[in-house]
């Protein structure tokens, strides 16, 4: 088990397959914050978040409950934001955080830009909002729960799921469970 801290700085020793911790801030986004972003990009326009060694987690936060810092924090699926990350990991976005794989694209830009793409486990929200200690609406709240948060993690447990070196836990680990025989059986 690794413990890392944002910003994230240097990932080339992170391998897919990898358990981490992450700690620090972290920013959310999911659709349609990636779509406003991007929009900012295109135009020349100032981000209303740094990206320099940011993370962005892709999760729509439930609201808090009383006596809470907030309220079921679940992954969403990374493919929905896919059309939409390469511009971000072009000018320093350094992680991202979601559930499931990622397109080609992406790999091959998490690759050339010195990312990583960790994956939470689906389902586990109400135990990921205990590692969140802050939550601020930075941008969009207009949106919701899809506005872009800074949030503040501590020992966020993720998994290393496509890494900076071509690994993507989505190819090699079902490849480690593949029964050469049953396959020839079920031609």
């Amino acid at each position: 088990m690794r413990v890392i801290t944002t910003p994230l700085r240097d990932v080339q020793s992170l391998r897919a397959g990898d358990e981490v911790r992450l700690s620090g801030e972290i920013y959310t986004a999911r659709d349609a914050a990636h779509q406003r972003l991007v929009k900012l990009i295109e135009e020349g326009k100032e981000l209303p978040i740094p990206l320099e060694g940011a993370v962005i987690y892709y999760v729509g936060p439930c609201p808090a409950p009383p006596g809470m810092v907030i309220g079921s924090a679940g992954p969403t699926t990374a493919t929905r934001m896919d059309s939409l990350t390469v511009p971000l990991l072009e000018r320093g976005l350094k992680g991202m955080i979601g559930k499931g794989g990622r397109s080609a694209a992406v790999q091959e830009a998490i690759a050339q830009h010195g990312a990583v793409y960790f994956a939470a486990v689906g389902g586990a929200g109400a135990y990921i909002a205990q590692c969140i200690k802050e939550v601020e609406v930075v941008a969009y709240p207009d949106l919701g729960p899809e506005a872009v948060h800074r949030m503040v993690v501590e020992d966020l447990p993720l998994i290393v799921a496509v890494d900076c070196c071509g690994g993507n836990i989505f190819k090699t680990g079902p490849a480690q469970y593949r029964d050469p025989g049953l396959e020839e059986a079920f031609k």
